[in-house]
């Protein structure tokens, strides 16, 4: 059991480089994908909201958004309820680019998945949350769950 979340991250890990791999053929950075992908589900997020989901400080997200508004692939606006604010959203251009990449990340799946049982896949899906949910909460609230 000790190992198990060190096996977590490792999987984790190489599922990352493998899309990696396949996605840098078609010219983009983890950084570019993994904010192309949460603007094309969120759309006109504020670039400190994304950076927050993204885990990085507002100045690293703002050089990845320089980067793909050069390539015409993201574009900032104004957030009308905060004029100091950037609302962000992905171009009409960059929707084939998202297309290709959902479809890697399909194909990924599809290949690391293969051989495993539908019921364990779900299985695990549920395990997982439930490891989320534990380490999401304080150690406060995990003692009171052991009474």
């Amino acid at each position: 059991m000790e190992t198990l979340p060190l096996e977590i991250g490792e999987t984790a890990h190489a599922l990352r480089k493998a899309f990696d791999r396949r996605a840098s053929a078609l010219g983009v950075t983890r950084a570019q994908w993994k904010v192309l992908f949460h603007l094309s589900r969120t759309p006109g997020l504020r670039q400190v909201e994304l950076a927050d989901l993204l885990d990085i400080e507002p100045i690293t997200l703002c050089r990845i958004v320089d980067r793909l508004e050069e390539s015409e692939l993201v574009e900032r606006s104004q957030d009308p309820d905060d004029r100091r604010a950037r609302k962000l959203h992905v171009t009409a251009r960059a929707q084939p680019l998202i297309e290709k990449l959902q479809a890697l990340a399909a194909e990924l799946a599809n290949e690391a998945f293969a051989g495993i049982d539908p019921a364990d896949v779900n299985a695990t899906r549920a395990a997982l949350a439930r490891v989320r949910e534990n380490v999401g909460r304080g150690p406060a609230n995990r003692a009171s769950d052991n009474e």
